[in-house]
């Protein structure tokens, strides 16, 4: 299903945490869950992304059977009663196996296939894989992140992850790659990847960008008078400008009001041929 996308598409955000850091514990309970992915999908999702480990800047790491419990009910459920991908945000390799099992299109990892066991894990799935590049881990990547040559370091870094997933058997065509806006960089750092991001286009691979309601953006809009209205909005444009730099998907929380704008977006690059 993931290789019939679209592009660009949107992936709607189901965090089944209780400490992600915009909407931990709001979809816990499964039907609460699927109320959500079933607006967000309404609302013109073309991807729900599943997570059950928070990897906001200090998260602590879940037990692979309390992730699996999060996890595998939602995905069970999304495949049974929508016709929509599915991804699963994870970076654990049994929570990879079982997700798969249940239907999952797509393995979301912050930590490239990092892991200890994930890159054979995912590999014996057979489902496309996202690698995101992230400097350290959740419990420390915002200490202090420091880079000499932030894009040429990502690349580097992503070039040794896209080899180890085709040595292991991944094929070319199932690799996505997120450049990490949020993961081990700071405010300056997030910025330049977005303005700077045709220069991934050299590796000829999907880009997946998420900085939807991030800090970065919150920064830009400290003095808004309405935080949260704001803070859509200005995920929302961010969404825009990384989609017109070369981003094939954008991760959001808003889903309605970036496929709105995604759709202007778009009108106005094509000058209005699909118009009727």
């Amino acid at each position: 299903m993931i290789e019939e996308l679209q592009f660009p598409a949107v992936m709607g955000i189901l965090n089944v945490t209780p400490d992600s850091f915009s909407d931990g514990g709001k979809y816990q309970a499964i039907d609460k869950a699927m109320l959500h992915a079933e607006r967000m999908i309404v609302e013109g999702a073309d991807i729900i992304d599943v997570g059950g480990e928070s990897t906001r800047p200090g998260a602590a790491a879940v037990s692979s059977a309390e992730e699996t419990d999060r996890v595998l009910p939602v995905i069970e459920r999304l495949r049974a009663d929508f016709d929509i991908p599915v991804s699963v945000d994870t970076s654990t390799p049994e929570v990879m196996r079982a997700s798969a099992k249940a239907g999952a299109d797509l393995i979301n990892d912050v930590r490239a296939l990092r892991r200890d066991g994930a890159l054979e894990a995912a590999a014996k799935t057979g489902l496309p894989v996202c690698l995101v590049h992230m400097q350290g881990n959740p419990e420390t990547m915002q200490m202090n992140p420091v880079y000499e040559d932030l894009i040429a370091e990502i690349i580097s870094f992503f070039e040794e992850r896209i080899a180890a997933c085709l040595q292991t058997g991944i094929k070319p065509s199932q690799i996505i790659l997120d450049p990490g806006f949020g993961f081990g960089k700071t405010a300056q750092h997030n910025l330049q990847l977005i303005s700077r991001l045709k220069g991934f286009a050299e590796l000829k691979k999907p880009l997946l960008v998420g900085l939807s309601r991030k800090s970065t953006i919150g920064k830009i809009l400290s003095s808004a008078p309405d935080g949260n209205s704001q803070l859509i909005a200005g995920s929302v444009a961010g969404a825009v400008v990384a989609v017109n730099r070369g981003a094939s998907i954008v991760r959001v929380h808003d889903v309605a009001e970036t496929v709105a704008a995604l759709a202007v977006n778009q009108a106005i690059l094509s000058e209005g041929v699909n118009l009727r």
